[in-house]
């Protein structure tokens, strides 16, 4: 089984709306043009703050799930009859904890919410405190079932965690997609296609790494098939990239290499 996917390489702003706006140009360039099943927007599409801005001012921006951005996110998924996967800032339930959550969510074609997951593993790396504002989810994501087989989901940061990848594939997932922040820096975009591409074949199983893009994160989106190989991969401007997922080859790599049998959990600590 194949099918399209489109990466939405795009970089957000601080106004929701605007961002709704690109993001509707870009579903309906998405499936009119490449013909998309899938559209992968990037970590936090919802809205993008300067360093800099007030912290006030970025705990009031986020929202629940079932706030206007999310909605019209599901309308749109509805209206161009496409599933779609974009990060968002979500509202905490905890009166007594200020941060947010950095959250994704995974909408079908009917404009349904099918799951939703709380980044866990927050970015205090590279002189950076994610934690200061987020607030880590309880649990990693269990892969679900979608047309375009078992998907699985992580978050950007999360990619130098093997445990975290290994995880969805020990529960089925034949893609992890990763909506990504990827900051730039020294070597940081060795390090991202890299992680991106071991994360594949350690697995075997594709991942699609979808990036934001401005002068402060690097773009570079990703798909990878599962023996590693670049399929796709986006340039330092906004853009679509598509690529053509089959789903038979994860069964024929896992075939040629299948290290998924060949663990030994019981050694493992």
């Amino acid at each position: 089984m194949s099918f399209q996917v489109v990466m939405a390489q795009l970089g957000s702003t601080d106004d929701k709306q605007v961002n709704l706006q690109k993001a509707e140009k870009a579903l309906r360039e998405a499936t009119s043009i490449h013909g998309a099943d899938l559209v992968v927007f990037p970590e936090a599409y919802m809205s993008y703050f300067l360093v800099g801005t007030p912290r006030e001012v970025k705990l009031n921006d986020a929202e629940t799930i079932q706030g206007p951005f999310v909605s019209g996110m599901c309308e749109l998924a509805r209206q161009y009859g496409v599933w779609v996967i974009f990060g968002m800032r979500e509202r905490t339930e905890d009166t007594e904890d200020d941060r947010v959550y950095n959250s994704v969510v995974l909408v079908d074609s009917a404009g349904t919410i099918v799951s939703t997951y709380r980044k866990t593993h927050l970015y205090d790396a590279f002189g950076a405190k994610e934690s200061q504002n987020i607030k880590p989810g309880a649990s990693l994501f269990t892969p679900v079932e979608t047309p375009f087989g078992k998907i699985g989901l992580l978050v950007c940061y999360e990619l130098r965690f093997p445990e975290i990848a290994r995880y969805q594939a020990l529960h089925g997932a034949d893609m992890l997609v990763v909506p990504s922040g990827w900051v730039k820096g020294p070597v940081k975009e060795r390090h991202w296609e890299n992680l991106v591409s071991v994360r594949a074949l350690e697995n075997t199983a594709y991942v699609v790494a979808c990036n934001q893009i401005n002068d402060y994160y690097i773009g570079q989106s990703l798909v990878v098939d599962p023996m590693g190989v670049v399929l796709a991969q986006g340039t330092e401007t906004e853009g679509l990239i598509p690529c053509r997922i089959d789903l038979e080859r994860v069964k024929e790599v896992r075939a040629k290499l299948p290290s998924h049998l060949h663990r030994m959990p019981e050694m493992y600590a």
